[in-house]
């Protein structure tokens, strides 16, 4: 947070003929019963399907958790948020039980010896499917018998379905859940917190000296994005240390322990597919104080399972900053994992551009493969003329290699033979598909995967050598999920499955090898999601229930949704959900208050951007995060109404951000206007982080709405000058853009009533909380209306009940004042812009 420096003296003066009141302390508020049961509506488990596919874990939602249950301790060291009482990540999610279900027979079945009161935050099945650890984080409460806070690992034996505790050294959770099964399904990797590390180093707050940084010349120029919960010295570099130490160790299913190797910085550790190796990264000074963790400094090697280093696979210096440009990537070795089909086989990528989109090079990045014993040199497995994106692991003759570049939105994916790789600069196999991955119509989808004995996925290879494709199935009418069956050598496509009227159906998994049964969830408008086994095999049972979820607000069960298409002045097609009250009726009722809440998206092309999202046959959610809510108070909701900025040619964007989201708004406000739900003086527009943005755009530049709603926005560009959102010019190539698409120069302009709400520790690179007190203090300052409400504790997204009760509280009363009651413009005063 910036210092409070005296305002000058005009501002001063401007303060002063404000009429706004000064900051208020307060307890939470609580909004209408209406609002208050959509917060407390009860939640649909989730399921965790298992490596066989015929069980899932069934884990209980709870409702939100309390203001002091979010208020624990919490660290902020070099972009990772730790609670120092557990050791592990301070928010997370948990679960409030566990149970099985079995896919065949639709029986629940239930699990004894669980932990009291439990919060499960992770879970992984074992490969052969006999056991089910999960993670338990528990706090020290001496009434309970609790000695010691922590995350302890458990056990379910999935015959028996009995729990238990597996160890009684807690992991650390710092990094990654910390703990991962073997491919024997008989022993866990697991990072635990080191018996021998000892109390964190004491903070005293005196400082031993200046932090200092140095920037030499001669230096490349690099972007250096905003991030939050840096180091800023040397006592926090000491405490950042202490709490990444971990043990690594192997814990049999007997809960026999075996060390692997000295405790050390570990980042990551994944077990090669064969079992008898670990590639481990290990974080080394020195340390930034202007870069997380993860630009740190590294070490990356192959251990043996008693910890002894077998080979370096490299050395990653400290990265402060990467070339301009989306396409941007670090220089040297990058991506490295195992591949997933051999048994200790590394790949890793590596650019040939020096990581720079702005440099020529037909070969922008090549694809090395590596064998154990890792003395033989690197092999080549693709000469890739954009920038490695991933495989899909097959077999020996067949994976999929994914290649991008943002630039110009363009994504190849392409058949290779990873045993007999094709080193032919820039055709590393045979074109499956080529587009844009801003084409949502002709996405092929991605290729089913399956677990094989170890546990890892791979691609679900039918016995002819096809294989499935599952995709979101965008279409002019809508999302329609499908699964295709791909014949890899002619290139044709056979349908298998395609969601259909009026219904919207998703496959979740695959059941069987040859694809002729899947899990996929179904829901309509007033059906919310409950899971199905979807039969396509002849004189089957077509579709068999797992779960029956009722109507978690049954009082919104007939809320009225429609999918509607209209067009921007310059014949852009836009879409958007529009949601109305139940029994309303437009010809008896008249135009409603009406809240739009969106979020801007850029676009290479104008067709891209015309293309539909969205399903009408969704089911009619009413969550306490979005607009939908409002719908209980008497309001028309405008749901993600389209909001494209568009490039023309060799123009960004961002080029044209502010007549293109002007036009934006101006034909969603018509079309509403126009079918009769809305009338043009009760209309206010809203929106979360970059929709926070927009609204502060939309009422510095237009005087179509009357109240605006920001959540954990950002208001002057300036102070992400590296880039924001998709834009990656920075501030110093593109001054006139990042001038004009920050509100904070145009709070004078700002004549509508806007609130601000953001968490106090919001973690979001761009979206600090100085961004919405800046933002507040200028238009209170100008004598305008304006609201900031600071969440204590909370976050970019918000988690507490009270923290989420409040906020639909001042989002009401805003509502209220502001729409629902306001007195209409006079057209002289809208003329105006009074």
């Amino acid at each position: 947070m910036s210092p409070r420096f005296p305002l000058l003296p005009v501002t001063v003066g401007l303060i002063a003929a404000s009429s706004m009141a000064t900051a208020q302390t307060g307890g939470y508020q609580q909004p209408p019963a209406a609002l208050q049961a959509i917060v407390d509506a009860p939640r649909a488990p989730t399921l965790s399907l298992s490596p066989k596919r015929n069980l899932a874990a069934m884990l209980p939602t709870p409702s939100l958790p309390s203001i002091s249950e979010v208020a624990q301790p919490e660290l902020k060291l070099a972009g990772l948020r730790i609670n120092p009482r557990t050791y592990s990540a301070s928010r997370f999610s948990f679960y409030t039980g566990l149970g099985l279900l079995d896919i065949d027979t639709q029986k629940e079945l239930k699990v004894s010896g669980l932990p009291a009161a439990p919060r499960i935050a992770d879970l992984a099945w074992s490969p052969d499917q006999r056991y089910l650890a999960f993670s338990n984080v528990v706090y020290a409460d001496a009434a309970k018998g609790v000695k010691e806070s922590g995350v302890e690992l458990w056990l379910l034996d999935v015959q028996s379905k009995v729990a238990r505790k597996l160890s009684s050294q807690p992991l650390s959770g710092v990094s990654g859940r910390g703990f991962s099964w073997m491919p024997d399904s008989k022993t866990l990797l697991v990072q635990l917190k080191p018996a021998k590390l000892g109390a964190a180093p004491a903070v005293n707050g005196i400082p031993t000296g200046p932090a200092i940084q140095d920037s030499l010349p001669g230096g490349a120029v690099k972007q250096l994005r905003t991030y939050p919960d840096l180091l800023k010295n040397e006592q926090d570099a000491q405490l950042f240390e202490h709490y990444i130490t971990v043990q690594l160790a192997l814990l049999d299913v007997t809960g026999k322990q075996r060390l692997v190797g000295q405790p050390g910085a570990y980042s990551r550790a994944t077990v090669a597919p064969g079992g008898k190796y670990l590639l481990t990264e290990t974080i080394e000074r020195p340390y930034s104080y202007i870069v997380p963790a993860r630009d740190f400094g590294s070490k990356i090697e192959v251990r043996d399972l008693a910890g002894k280093v077998v080979h370096l696979v490299a050395t990653l210096p400290l990265e402060e900053g990467l070339p301009p440009g989306n396409d941007a990537v670090s220089p040297g070795v990058r991506k490295v994992s195992w591949r997933v089909d051999a048994p200790a086989t590394l790949v890793w990528a590596e650019a040939q551009d020096g990581g720079d989109p702005a440099k020529n090079a037909e070969i922008r990045d090549i694809v090395y493969t590596q064998a154990a014993p890792f003395t033989a040199q690197p092999g080549v497995l693709a000469k890739l003329a954009s920038r490695y994106g991933g495989i899909a692991w097959g077999r020996g003759d067949l994976a999929l290699l994914s290649e991008a570049w943002y630039k110009t939105r363009a994504v190849k994916q392409w058949r290779i033979k990873p045993d007999q790789p094709s080193v032919e600069a820039g055709t590393p196999g045979d074109l499956v598909y080529s587009g844009s991955f801003e084409d949502r119509y002709n996405d092929p989808g991605q290729p089913v995967m399956r677990a094989d004995a170890a546990g890892l996925p791979r691609i679900l290879i039918a016995a002819d050598g096809t294989i499935l494709l599952d995709g979101a199935g965008a279409s002019k009418d809508g999302d329609r999920p499908f699964i295709d069956r791909l014949d890899l050598v002619s290139k044709k496509k056979e349908r298998l499955f395609q969601s259909a009227a009026p219904y919207y159906e998703n496959v979740v998994a695959v059941l069987d090898e040859d694809g002729g049964r899947f899990l996929s969830t179904r829901e309509s408008p007033t059906e919310q999601p409950n899971y199905y086994v979807r039969n396509l095999k002849p004189g089957a049972t077509a579709l068999t229930p797992l779960t029956h979820f009722p109507h978690p607000l049954p009082q919104l069960k007939d809320v009225q949704k429609e999918l509607i298409r209209y067009k921007r002045a310059d014949c852009v097609d836009l879409t958007a959900t529009l949601m109305l009250p139940p029994n309303y009726d437009v010809k008896r009722d008249g135009p409603l208050p009406t809240l739009m809440w969106a979020y801007p998206q850029e676009f290479k092309t104008a067709s891209a951007a015309s293309q539909t999202k969205g399903s009408p046959y969704k089911f009619n959610a009413v969550s306490y995060w979005g607009p939908a809510a409002f719908l209980s108070m008497g309001y028309a909701v405008l749901d993600n109404p389209s909001f494209p900025i568009v490039g023309n040619g060799e123009q960004e964007p961002n080029d044209t951000y502010l007549p293109q989201l002007v036009a934006d708004a101006e034909a969603a406000v018509d079309e509403v206007v126009r079918r009769g739900v809305a009338d043009r003086d009760r209309i206010a527009i809203g929106g979360h982080s970059y929709g926070a943005f927009m609204t502060g755009n939309l009422l510095a530049h237009t005087r179509l709405f009357r109240a605006g709603i920001a959540r954990s926005g950002a208001y002057n560009r300036t102070l992400t000058p590296f880039g924001f959102q998709s834009e990656d010019r920075p501030f110093w190539q593109a001054q006139t853009v990042y001038q004009a698409m920050s509100p904070f120069n145009y709070a004078d302009k700002i004549k509508d009533a806007l609130l601000m709400i953001h968490g106090e520790q919001d973690n979001n690179s761009g979206t600090f909380p100085i961004q919405s007190e800046r933002m507040f203090q200028a238009i209170k300052g100008l004598g305008g209306t304006a609201r900031l409400v600071m969440l204590p504790n909370e976050s970019h997204a918000y988690r507490a009940r009270e923290s989420i009760m409040h906020m639909l509280y001042e989002s009401n009363k805003w509502l209220e004042k502001y729409v629902k009651n306001a007195a209409p413009r006079t057209p002289v005063a809208a003329r105006d812009g009074q």
